[in-house]
């Protein structure tokens, strides 16, 4: 497969037909079907010691883990037993070569799974590495319902680094009220936020304050700090061996660093792809990435270890750090770390965050080169603004809404009427712009129109940050595409120029990723093939923003995308075409 894949830099192909044919010439290839069967539904769960409704998959978030092996066929059978909410399932970081109506991206790839209704997703992961499922359908991916995609290498292949074992562990952040309220809240004018986060995860365990609740309740079992759902995360290691933890970020606000106690932690994976190694005390983590570390038990053994979670780049003074426990068998489980926690990064300080992005380089050996020039430019400005007395969050003064009908299956069944055809703008008025003050922004609009891509081009994105609503005030955007990896080319401070900046752009060694932060008053410039027949999002990832229309959409070679399964169908101008 990486043969098949560096054949890039010397000769473009589309990517549907490079993983065909990697398949076909793959005789060692021995792929499997792994089946899973997964019931959603809402329950009582206290993850940090207080009670509240969650969405669990099979009783549980987090959801269960996927593994799989490279070229593996995945299939999901999901039962929404939610009672009144519809559902979709993101597989966010597999590229739905061949199939993507299964991309689970509500309003953009299918319809959503009605309550009591079974959908079957079926997909191959293509290649190895770590990645993650959550809920696309409103604000559900805040209410627990997320989990991990593990890929390994096919027998007999190994990665360019070696461990004695392998470790999982997702990071998130965790409301109290529902996401029935924050929806309401961020939809309603007067607009009303949602806040900080009450607490912080480790894999699914937090812990809360109960004594802070402002006001006393009369049910015990509401707020109950001995609870077993809410005990620390403990990962027992043997002294001397290295681990390699897969580290994710399912947060739906927050940017978060990660650092265990005392411990280096040397990067050599990013969203799948290897990285050049190279060590850090503290992981900046940023929504929908996945960073594979190795950590090596070579401390004092006869004592267990913090590890941590604490958010950057947003004030949160009331959110406590997430804590776990780096156990050194055999020491006892419950025996707290004898020292108080490490000190948390200052919260606003861009620099060390700035610093860690431009430290990911590809690998050597593992260099897929993009193509040196690209054949469109579309530079993507990220606002805050009023329209019609609504909050929204906006991409070059144009917040985005969901069709009715997908967008994959108008396109395909050539649904002219089913969204705006007119495309949404290329970029905006770098000169006159000042991206450090608040802006009026009076020509903001509401759309639901959609970039479409000449098939097989190379286009780039740049990333433009700016002031939001409140003065002095820039926040961090993390941006995830579907469907698509892309070369991180660089990133900068202030205002892109379009003259200078793209002869720095890192055409060497960039890596390849799937979600990228944009930093508060800075840009980001990627490259990627519109390469993979389909309608992909690309957005913000933090879950309120693109909730607030923080996205777009990008189209390329819908012609040959394949006869689209009726499953995906029965909303908007689809209905009646519903077949289970």
């Amino acid at each position: 497969m990486v043969s098949a894949l560096k054949c890039r830099s010397k000769a473009i192909m589309p990517l549907f037909l490079l993983v065909i044919i990697a398949l076909l010439n793959s005789s060692s290839v021995e792929a499997r079907i792994r089946r899973y069967k997964w019931d959603v539904k809402t329950e009582y769960k206290s993850p940090d010691c207080f009670r509240k409704v969650v969405i669990t998959i099979n009783g549980r978030t987090p959801g269960p883990t996927i593994r799989a092996q490279q070229h593996d066929t995945i299939i999901v059978e999901v039962t929404n037993n939610l009672f009144t909410e519809n559902l979709a399932i993101h597989w966010h970081g597999i590229r739905q070569i061949g199939t993507p109506w299964f991309d689970g991206t509500e309003g953009v790839t299918q319809c959503p799974v009605s309550p009591g209704t079974t959908f079957t997703y079926r997909f191959v992961v293509d290649r190895p590495g770590t990645y993650l499922y959550h809920a696309h359908y409103g604000m559900q991916r805040e209410g627990g319902l997320y989990g991990s995609i593990i890929v390994g290498l096919p027998d007999g292949e190994s990665e360019p680094f070696t461990y004695d074992y392998d470790r999982n562990i997702i990071l998130n952040d965790w409301y109290h009220d529902t996401t029935t309220d924050h929806a309401v809240g961020l939809s309603s004018v007067p607009f009303r936020w949602i806040g900080e986060p009450q607490s912080l995860l480790i894999h699914g365990r937090g812990r809360f304050n109960c004594s802070s609740l402002a006001v006393p309740n009369s049910d015990p079992g509401l707020c109950n700090a001995s609870s077993s759902d809410c005990s620390p995360y403990r990962m027992i290691v043997v002294p001397g061996k290295t681990y390699r933890l897969r580290i994710s970020s399912m947060t739906s606000l927050s940017a978060l660093s990660f650092q265990i106690q005392g411990h280096n932690l040397t990067v050599v994976e990013a969203d799948g792809h290897f990285v050049e190694p190279f060590v850090v005390q503290n992981l900046f983590i940023y929504s929908g990435e996945t960073y594979s570390v190795l950590v090596t038990a070579d401390q004092d053994p006869t004592r267990n270890y913090w590890i941590t979670s604490n958010i950057v780049s947003r004030p949160a003074p009331n959110t406590p750090p997430g804590l776990g426990v780096f156990v050194y068998y055999p020491n006892h489980l419950r025996r707290s770390p004898p020292t108080t926690p490490p000190a948390a990064p200052v919260w606003n300080n861009t620099l060390p965050r700035m610093e860690q992005s431009r430290a990911i380089k590809a690998r050597q050996g593992y260099i897929i080169t993009p193509p040196p020039v690209s054949d469109r430019v579309i530079v993507l400005l990220n606002t805050q603004n009023e329209i019609d007395g609504r909050r929204r969050w906006s991409v070059n003064n144009v917040s985005f809404t969901h069709p009715k009908t997908p967008y994959l299956i108008a396109l395909k069944e050539n649904l002219t009427g089913a969204f705006d055809q007119n495309p949404p703008p290329n970029g905006y008025d770098d000169v006159n712009y000042d991206i450090r003050v608040v802006q009026p922004n009076k020509n903001a609009t509401w759309s639901n129109g959609i970039y479409r891509l000449d098939f097989n081009t190379t286009v780039d994105i740049i990333l433009q940050n700016a002031n939001t609503m409140n003065p002095n005030n820039s926040e961090t955007h993390p941006w995830h595409l579907h469907g698509h990896d892309f070369w991180v080319l660089g990133y900068g401070e202030g205002k892109f120029d379009k003259f200078n900046d793209p002869g720095k752009y890192n055409l060497a060694n960039p890596i390849m990723k799937n979600t990228v932060p944009v930093h508060p008053y800075g840009w980001t410039a990627l490259r990627f093939r519109a390469d993979n027949p389909g309608a992909w999002a690309f957005h913000c990832h933090i879950e309120s923003h693109f909730f607030m229309g923080m996205g777009v959409v990008f189209a390329q070679g819908i012609e040959k995308v394949g006869k689209l399964p009726s499953s995906i169908m029965g909303c908007g101008q689809t209905q009646g075409l519903y077949r289970p």
